[in-house]
């Protein structure tokens, strides 16, 4: 599905249903002409969200499609209550991956360039393996994270990626700092625990 900024839902009305009846026509229909009032109406907010965590505005309204077309696989899975906040958190989920795929890619390439001596690149055999290693250790981190909850992940990529205090992670998802703590630990516990028996394996 392709968005454009300002188009509008006209086809059957939308424009004066509430979110919440909207999400209950799109259960039963899966009308786009419903996406399409959705991204209407909160666009301006889910962009600005993108802006926030994304220095390109290019870049930012990339997002903003994935995100609007990641509704409809969402909107039929998920209980929502307050649309708005739903999708308020969606996207801050949606840029913190985004910027995590990212920056590891970014350690990634850093880490192979310093290696890459003129010694070493004698072995292609050599580095072809260290280059997969490094590949399977990242996407095995990527898998463990997104089998956590989504408040342990979305607490532990605030706090190490974003790098924010856990007053600053409080501040931004809602959660009491009591809850923040426990979140970060037990994502911490349940991450170590996933990434365990990968471990061993390399051994």
């Amino acid at each position: 599905m392709i968005f454009s900024f300002g188009k509008k839902g006209k086809k059957y009305g939308f424009k004066d249903w509430p979110d919440h009846e909207l999400i209950m026509a799109y259960r039963k229909e899966e009308n786009p002409d419903i996406i399409a009032e959705l991204f209407t109406r909160y666009t301006h907010l889910v962009y600005g969200i993108c802006l926030k965590y994304f220095d390109d505005k290019e870049e930012a309204k990339d997002a903003v499609m994935e995100i609007f077309e990641g509704l409809t696989e969402d909107l039929p899975e998920f209980e929502i209550r307050n649309f708005k906040s739903w999708l308020f958190t969606v996207s801050k989920n949606h840029c913190l991956m985004a910027l995590r795929k990212k920056k590891i890619i970014h350690a990634a390439e850093e880490s192979v360039a310093k290696n890459c001596e003129p010694e070493f690149m004698e072995s292609p055999d050599e580095l072809h393996h260290d280059i997969l290693r490094r590949e399977r250790s990242e996407n095995e981190l990527i898998s463990a994270l997104n089998g956590l909850k989504d408040e342990q992940k979305l607490c532990l990529e605030l706090v190490y990626l974003k790098e924010k205090s856990y007053h600053e992670v409080s501040e931004i998802t809602g959660y009491s700092l009591k809850e923040v703590k426990s979140h970060v630990q037990n994502g911490k516990r349940n991450l170590k625990i996933k990434l365990e028996p990968l471990n061993e394996e390399e051994k």
